[in-house]
């Protein structure tokens, strides 16, 4: 089965996007969240999104950055697993809670909040609010245009 794109990516056919989006990856990554963290964040918000190009890129990601299949294979049943931190587990539920806004009245409850403010300080916050932010900026970008998963890997 070829799964074709209904257009190229709208960030490559716009260059300003994507020197946004760049700034963004820049400034999130800066602020001293673990980047394995980021990876995992990434990871759960896409599979959640159902971006396909977004899970390939991150799983394939995160692995390079050092993360381990078993975990990977786990990140979208984290809470039934041993493998993740307490601070992975914050950040993994302020991802969930974040990506879900339409979920529940309280988008993000305190008590998901206040967990993450346990782990993380302001501006490691703000670094995994624009990074969850930014991937569903991507994965909406993908899945409404049907961004495939790269086909070519061996």
């Amino acid at each position: 089965m070829t799964l074709e794109a209904r257009i190229p990516n709208p960030a490559a056919l716009l260059p300003d996007a994507v020197q946004a989006v760049n700034l963004l990856y820049k400034a999130a990554h800066s602020a001293g969240v673990p980047g394995t963290t980021l990876e995992l964040v990434h990871l759960r918000a896409s599979q959640i999104n159902g971006c396909s190009a977004c899970v390939d890129s991150g799983a394939r990601g995160a692995r390079k950055a050092g993360e381990t299949e078993e975990r990977l294979f786990a990140v979208a049943a984290w809470r039934e697993t041993p493998y993740f931190t307490e601070a992975e587990r914050a950040a993994l539920a302020l991802a969930e809670a974040a990506t879900r806004l339409a979920d529940r009245s309280d988008a993000v409850p305190d008590a998901v909040w206040d967990e993450a403010a346990r782990h993380f300080g302001e501006k490691e916050l703000a670094a995994l609010v624009l990074w969850i932010a930014t991937t569903n900026f991507f994965n909406r970008i993908n899945a409404t245009t049907r961004q495939p998963a790269p086909q070519n890997w061996g």
